[in-house]
């Protein structure tokens, strides 16, 4: 197994992107928070964006907005944040036709490209800025100087500034403060997915059949949902898992439940 990269913020340079102009298309959940990002950093950010409410949103929010052809003709670098269903058309009609030798395009998610869906053109550069944060975290965690994970990769490289110019936008994101983790577009599609389709599907269906079980063998209702998922200390267990590690957190717990857990999980 080769040795993963992990970036922080002492790894990049906001100067590298300075004189770029940035179009983030798509004014939606990732799409504000991360245009929002990027201003407060100080970069020169535009919007690309349909006619509908998020378009007024991005007004009201003080950004210059244009139709999705003419933002791209503006930027030298391109977010694409709009859904993954709708992306491969929009880039045929919209992106490919009006983007200029050695523009940078940035995929939040690695999926189109992963599955073949977006073919690029082979005279820009194309990255990946994942964040492992829904919209609402990213911004949060920007403002509060935390920041988030992020996957992050160069997946075609053209101009030889690729990756500075990566770096350079995840530290202004914020995701740097946290951590930027070097993966494929094929390998971060595969990870979302299965988390989506395999692990959170599970967890669910389990969750569900406990709550069942319970109430069937007669447990009052409200203290069953309290117990498995509305009081949040499996939310809070979930964070100290993540803040001090999956077997130090047991420390936290009576010896009954470190009993339980360990003893079960063998089983």
């Amino acid at each position: 197994m080769t040795e993963t990269n992990i970036y922080f913020e002492n790894n990049a340079h906001l100067e590298n992107i300075k004189d770029k102009k940035i179009a983030i298309i798509g004014y939606g959940n990732q799409g504000r928070a991360q245009a929002l990002n990027l201003r407060d950093s100080g970069l020169d950010v535009i919007i690309g964006n349909k006619e509908d409410s998020y378009k007024e949103k991005a007004l009201k929010d003080g950004f210059k907005i244009f139709n999705i052809s003419e933002a791209v003709k503006r930027a030298d670098i391109v977010f694409l944040l709009t859904p993954d269903e709708t992306m491969p058309e929009m880039f045929e009609k919209e992106i490919e036709p009006n983007l200029k030798d050695g523009t940078c395009i940035n995929f939040a998610s690695g999926y189109n490209i992963a599955f073949n869906l977006i073919n690029p053109p082979d005279n820009i550069d194309v990255i990946m800025i994942a964040p492992r944060m829904i919209c609402v975290g990213v911004r949060e965690n920007y403002l509060n100087g935390e920041g988030f994970y992020s996957f992050i990769g160069v997946h075609q490289e053209v101009t030889g500034n690729a990756k500075r110019i990566l770096l350079a936008l995840a530290k202004a994101l914020g995701t740097l403060k946290k951590g930027g983790v070097e993966i494929s577009m094929k390998q971060e599609a595969i990870l979302d997915l299965f988390n989506e389709q395999a692990f959170g599907p599970a967890f669910g269906r389990v969750l569900l059949t406990c709550i069942k079980v319970l109430i069937k063998n007669g447990l009052p209702p409200e203290a069953v949902l309290i117990e498995m998922y509305m009081s949040n200390e499996m939310a809070y267990t979930y964070q100290k898992m993540a803040q001090i590690g999956l077997v130090k957190q047991t420390n936290f717990h009576s010896h009954t439940s470190q009993y339980g857990a360990m003893s079960r999980g063998v089983r």
